[in-house]
């Protein structure tokens, strides 16, 4: 019924509302302030490496030209770039998680458990942060948590994305167009979701129109208008849950923003914030828990064949070990050709992924480091950012419908609007713009107004991004796809902090890596503009259909 899909896409919409505030407050904001904290209370003074970086902060002497380094190990770390190669270690570790629980996250009946026990890893990882302060001896444990955090994160949003096609498909908009389709229509076949158990019955008006609508509309009109309202649909729910994330950002950064104003942006401030997102993420997870779906062995996609069999016995090892299988099946250049506009959109958003994250977590060290702005202002920045996101992930579905533009239209504009702001960054280095009072961000206020523009784009891309990818997805594989798609991020946002940290380290100035951010970000616009959704669409499903017969010979035979 109606009232079981509402209480789904809420299930769906409180996990948003959970775990998008690590990333709001923790991940893109306090995370690194904290970890480059964490590594000044501890590091010293180039060249010498004898006085403390916390002394020289107390008697008021700035290290702006003095770099603050801290010894890991054997290796003497810029504090700087400190955060940026913890940020790599967990994105790293990330993506091998996100392989290895593929073939769990699809079986339904297990989606939802890997959900919160992700959920659980990463909120604990958070909140001890609160028992951990910058001056014990095992202060390095901030680098242990903030890996298992954003592991948590990483996971358990891939499960959660996982149900974004299935939601989409049982919207209300959705079903009525699959009626006026025609329920016999093989075409529209494998776009029904099994995870979703109920659907709104077709009434009696309804069932003596639709023929009607048939006959007066063809067969590719009728078959055009349906992949338009699926991607209306996905499109807005994936719009809803980046809309829920970052209003739950603001309302936490508002209230962490008088602790850390209070305490003049102490460390014991900054890990008080990210263990207040830890609890946050834990509590507003319950209603997750409670309203999404239980899978049953009855809701298994028929295209699993794994998963399907009824009696199915199975181990956590070996679906570990088939997972990565499958992933090796998923590379084949066979595979390839077969959904290539899925990997062309796959190779846009490795390189997209990169240059996104980079800027947030780039743009908060150069506040900090470069700038020298005060940590009240990088929070009131970090709650302009995500309400602008709000408003960009709003505005954009109404500008779609008005223009009729494509998801993917809307994703390579958003594109080309982020890539102003770090060539805008870049202008900081001609001697011209020296000479001005601002530009070239140079001037603090500069941050501010990025940060409307910013998030105005950021929120919205975020939101069609993940919204254009489900077009492309295979139906009954969407968590091992999700999960490809999550490894194609962060395999590239290893590479990304990492470049940006080795600049920092080799240049002592964090604005050169503006220009790997641009080049990162242009090159993916001639791939963007290469994908074909409606024949990527097409492709999945004979894909889907293509195994399914398959799989009935083999087990005829």
């Amino acid at each position: 019924m109606v009232s079981s899909y509402k209480r789904q896409l809420l299930g769906w919409l409180s996990y948003a509302f959970a775990s998008e505030v690590f990333v709001v407050v923790s991940l893109t904001l306090f995370l690194p302030i904290c970890l480059e904290q964490f590594a000044s209370d501890n590091g010293y003074l180039r060249p010498d490496y004898v006085q403390p970086c916390s002394s020289s902060s107390d008697s008021g002497t700035s290290y702006a030209t003095e770099r603050c380094a801290v010894k890991i190990w054997w290796v003497w770390v810029d504090t700087a770039s400190f955060s940026l190669y913890v940020y790599s270690a967990s994105v790293a570790l990330q993506a091998l998680t996100v392989i290895s629980m593929g073939s769990i996250a699809d079986r339904p009946t297990c989606r939802k458990p890997l959900l919160l026990m992700f959920a659980f890893i990463g909120a604990f990882s958070a909140i001890l942060f609160l028992f951990l302060p910058s001056s014990s001896p095992l202060w390095f444990l901030c680098a242990l948590f903030a890996i298992l955090a954003n592991v948590g994160f990483g996971a358990s949003v891939v499960a959660m994305n996982a149900y974004l096609p299935s939601l989409a498909n049982a919207s209300p908009e959705v079903v009525q167009a699959r009626i006026r389709l025609g329920e016999l229509d093989a075409s529209s076949e494998p776009i029904v979701e099994s995870v979703e158990d109920e659907q709104p019955p077709l009434s009696s008006q309804d069932s003596i129109s639709a023929p009607l609508l048939g006959i007066s509309t063809p067969p590719k009109l009728d078959q055009s208008a349906f992949n338009a309202t699926l991607s209306r649909a996905t499109s807005r729910i994936s719009a809803l849950g980046i809309a829920s994330g970052y209003g739950a950002g603001i309302i936490l950064l508002l209230l962490a923003l008088i602790p850390v104003t209070k305490l003049h942006g102490s460390t014991f401030s900054l890990r008080l914030a990210i263990g207040l997102s830890g609890a946050w993420w834990a509590i507003f997870s319950i209603p997750a828990a409670i309203w999404l779906p239980n899978g049953t062995p009855h809701d298994v996609s028929s295209n699993d064949s794994a998963a399907a069999k009824t009696g199915d016995q199975w181990t956590l090892w070996s679906e570990i070990v088939a997972a990565w299988k499958r992933l090796g099946v998923m590379l084949r250049w066979n595979q390839i050709k077969q959904l290539q506009h899925t990997f062309r959109y796959l190779a846009a958003w490795f390189l997209l992924s990169d240059g996104f994250t980079t800027i947030t977590s780039t743009a908060v060290l150069f506040g900090k480091t470069t700038l020298h702005m005060d940590p009240s202002w990088l929070v009131l920045i970090g709650a302009i950012t995500p309400a602008m996101g709000i408003t960009g992930s709003m505005m954009f579905p109404y500008l779609q419908r008005k223009f009729s533009w494509s998801n993917l239209k809307v994703v390579v504009i958003l594109v080309i609007m982020v890539s102003c702001i770090p060539a805008y960054g870049c202008l900081g280095f001609l001697p011209i713009v020296k000479g001005l009072p601002f530009g070239g961000l140079t001037t603090p206020g500069e941050m501010f107004g990025l940060a409307v523009y910013f998030g105005f784009a950021y929120g919205a891309f975020q939101s069609y991004a993940r919204a254009c990818y489900a077009e492309l997805v295979p139906p009954g594989e969407e968590a091992r796809w999700y999960g490809l798609f999550s490894i194609t991020d962060k395999s590239s946002s290893f590479v990304g902090p990492l470049i940006v940290g080795l600049i920092a380290d080799a240049t002592g100035n964090i604005r050169y890596a503006f220009f790997f951010l641009v080049l990162m970000i242009w090159l993916a616009v001639p791939v963007l503009l290469s994908v074909d959704v409606e024949r990527g669409r097409e492709d999945a499903r004979n894909r889907h259909i293509h195994r399914d017969l398959c799989e009935v010979s083999s087990s005829d035979s």
